[in-house]
């Protein structure tokens, strides 16, 4: 099993977007996948079309009085399997910090469910906290959308910068641009020559489109109501350049 964290400080990035349609074509693969909403605002759970919350709430969940099978719930695609965001997410770190070896906590949850999913994507909330900190040593790949301008670049070095500093987890870091728009100087100039300080940049990339603002509408991955758009074929793009590097 490989845990795929979607992961920036930055909100309004397309972290949401990212887990549902990339999840989603894992499951399209044959793959059994989980996509974990660890964000309270539960958006990921919307487009999943399922109520965002946990019967016992968080707490119980992450202190192991819940057993997390309990908690998963299918959605409308074969393959593709959600546990659900609470709003008490909010609260994440507090619970976390009330148990044994916080952050290994998320790890040691998501362990009985190796054998039986491929993938887990995690839908992370904007911030640096005892949560991020667990999810950076459960996760196997760290997928940070960022948007070709100069404060989100900056933000993406924060993110390395802290990495380098509290030496957690394994996760390998990939970033990839998101929200690129070619009618912008700057956006062109950063995608064809991106910093060297992104190393590991992947070359897929997500254009600035309606479709993916549309899922709000159609509560549906982009390939599910748009399979012939841009947007989905650039998702496609971004999940075959990836999938090599869990394995």
């Amino acid at each position: 099993m490989k845990i795929i964290a979607i992961y920036n400080i930055k909100g309004g990035v397309g972290k949401t977007a990212t887990a549902v349609n990339l999840s989603y074509l894992a499951s399209l693969d044959g793959a059994n996948t989980l996509l974990w909403d660890l964000d309270p605002q539960g958006a990921a759970s919307y487009y999943c079309r399922i109520k965002p919350k946990i019967k016992g709430g968080g707490k119980k969940l992450v202190e192991g009085k819940i057993d997390i099978d309990e908690v998963v719930k299918g959605t409308d695609y074969e393959n593709l399997d959600l546990l659900p965001a609470d709003f008490s997410y909010r609260n994440m770190d507090m619970f976390l910090q009330s148990t044994k070896q916080p952050l290994n906590r998320l790890n040691k949850l998501l362990g009985p469910l190796a054998e039986e999913y491929d993938y887990v994507f995690l839908d992370c909330p904007p911030s640096i906290s005892a949560a991020s900190e667990s999810v950076f040593t459960a996760a196997d790949i760290l997928l940070v959308p960022t948007i070709p301008t100069t404060l989100s670049l900056r933000t993406y070095k924060q993110i390395m910068h802290f990495l380098k500093q509290q030496n957690t987890g394994h996760a390998k870091v990939l970033p990839f641009f998101v929200m690129v728009d070619g009618r912008k100087k700057m956006h062109r100039l950063i995608v064809q020559h991106p910093p060297s300080f992104m190393p590991t940049l992947l070359k897929s990339y997500i254009p600035y489109a309606s479709e993916v603002e549309r899922m709000g509408t159609h509560r549906a991955p982009v390939a599910i109501f748009a399979p012939g758009s841009k947007a989905a074929g650039r998702y496609q793009s971004l999940w075959n350049e990836l999938r090599p590097q869990l394995w």
